[in-house]
């Protein structure tokens, strides 16, 4: 017999404090829109900023203020603000993961940088290296003019779950 109980640490909780990743707890915007929404089994999370203790981090342009490595880290605390928002879409249980379908990465960047796709392999790399298999996703990596408060990177995600 099957239990409804959802498990306290699943295997991509303890994925997640091997890699020393702590999840944020999600809370909600203070904008008029969710921080995700479900629609049959797919969870779209809102574009996720890379937001530390409620402020935001990394203010500047991808080419002038920060390097590719530097941005890569701030595309990488996007996804962990993302995953926060999916760990509570799951009701708390991240192993009802099936697969990350997308991922779209934006970049404040100056006009002659070109390493958009560089800079989203931050966080890119890390869904993989999360879900193995299932985190390989279609992606789009765009330089934008500006982002919301001046960061550097912003991340929205599609993701199956069962």
């Amino acid at each position: 017999m099957q239990s409804n109980v959802l498990p306290i640490q699943g295997n991509v909780e303890k994925k997640l404090a091997a890699m020393g990743i702590t999840l944020p707890q999600s809370v909600m915007p203070a904008a008029n829109y969710v921080p995700y929404t479900i629609s049959g089994n797919l969870v779209f999370v809102s574009g996720q900023l890379p937001m530390k203790d409620g402020k935001p981090q990394d203010i500047g342009k991808v080419g002038k203020e920060f390097t590719v490595e530097q941005a890569q880290q701030t595309a990488r605390q996007c996804g962990v603000n993302i995953l926060s928002h999916l760990k509570a879409a799951c009701g708390g249980n991240l192993d009802r993961v099936r697969r990350c379908v997308r991922l779209g990465v934006f970049v404040n960047s100056t006009e002659s940088f070109t390493d958009q796709p560089k800079v989203a392999n931050g966080v890119s790399d890390m869904i993989v290296e999360i879900f193995g298999e299932a985190g390989k996703h279609s992606r789009f990596a765009v330089g934008v003019s500006q982002l919301p408060f001046g960061v550097a990177v912003e991340v929205d995600a599609t993701f199956e779950i069962e």
